[in-house]
């Protein structure tokens, strides 16, 4: 796939770098978008999500429930292409059937970080890698925090999920800042050093996240967009998962044989059950539906 470099005097250039202090001398674009962004067509409303590198099963869960939920909205979700939950935010839009962007520190033909290499090629295929580096140039330290510029100026809001507060999440958040766009955090438990960036970004008065409606109901043009198709914007695993509960599988490893399924893929779409409230667990482990325990699926103690 060809690699196209726009100036900032090219017509396909974006608008929003070009106000930048520090406008890129040069963007290469690679991937199915390319064409047509550089031939002039509008960049899409946007939605970055960052986050911790070392994420844990909470914050990979929340990401890509987030991810799925904006592209299902049928907004672009744009992050960094690293382990973690740039990870697993690419790949819920993907899930989705959406459209994310990697932005990225290195040449756009360079496959880094190596683990990531085949949702690389599977965001190339329907969305577009990018970053300021000639072809060939590889990933060095100092061009994570220059490409933070360019990812948040690309999008209406930074959601920051997991972070410390040496975390180069928060340099996105601040170029976010900077930039005149939106920060929103997620919080998490008090007492994971990972929750700390979030929560230091939410006494600085960052928009709270619980859900995709926070992020959408913030940014203008997207308050009207919701999650489409299927029930509560759940993705396809999640409610096949469902119906294999109310089926009469109550464990991980029932739902996993009846499903054909992997048990750490299971465990990732239960806890995003969880966290909307449609699964409960019982004694032992034992798994359950919510609006089968006489609770509603929205319904708190």
């Amino acid at each position: 796939m060809n690699e196209i470099r726009l100036t900032a005097g090219d017509r396909g250039y974006p608008e929003t770098l070009r106000h930048l202090a520090d406008p890129p001398a040069a963007l290469h674009l690679r991937g199915a978008q390319a064409v047509e962004l550089a031939s002039g067509g509008p960049w899409p409303a946007a939605v970055a999500i960052v986050g911790a590198r070392d994420a844990t099963a909470y914050g990979l869960a929340v990401a890509r429930d987030l991810g799925r939920r904006l592209a299902e909205a049928g907004v672009v979700v744009v992050s960094g292409l690293a382990v973690g939950i740039d990870a697993a935010a690419h790949r819920g839009a993907l899930e989705a059937g959406g459209t994310t962007f990697a932005v990225i520190g290195c040449g756009t033909d360079v496959d880094y970080p190596r683990t990531n290499a085949r949702l690389r090629e599977e965001i190339l295929e329907t969305g577009l890698v990018l970053g300021e580096q000639a072809p060939g140039t590889p990933a060095l330290g100092h061009h994570f925090p220059a490409r933070n510029r360019i990812l948040s100026a690309l999008s209406m809001g930074v959601v920051v999920v997991e972070a410390t507060l040496r975390s180069g999440s928060l340099s996105s958040a601040r170029h976010a800042l900077e930039q005149g766009r939106e920060v929103f955090a997620v919080p998490g438990p008090v007492t994971s050093p990972r929750s700390r960036g979030p929560h230091w970004l939410l006494k600085q008065g960052a928009r709270l996240v619980e859900g995709v409606e926070d992020v959408l109901g913030e940014l203008p043009g997207l308050s009207q967009l919701s999650p489409r198709g299927l029930p509560g914007g759940l993705s396809q695993p999640c409610v096949e998962i469902l119906e294999a509960i109310s089926g009469g599988a109550t464990s991980v490893d029932a739902i996993a044989l009846r499903l054909g399924r992997k048990v750490p893929g299971i465990l990732e779409d239960l806890l995003v059950l969880e966290l909307r409230g449609e699964v409960l667990r019982g004694p032992a482990g034992s798994l359950a539906r919510a609006s089968s325990t006489g609770r509603s699926a929205g319904e708190q103690d």
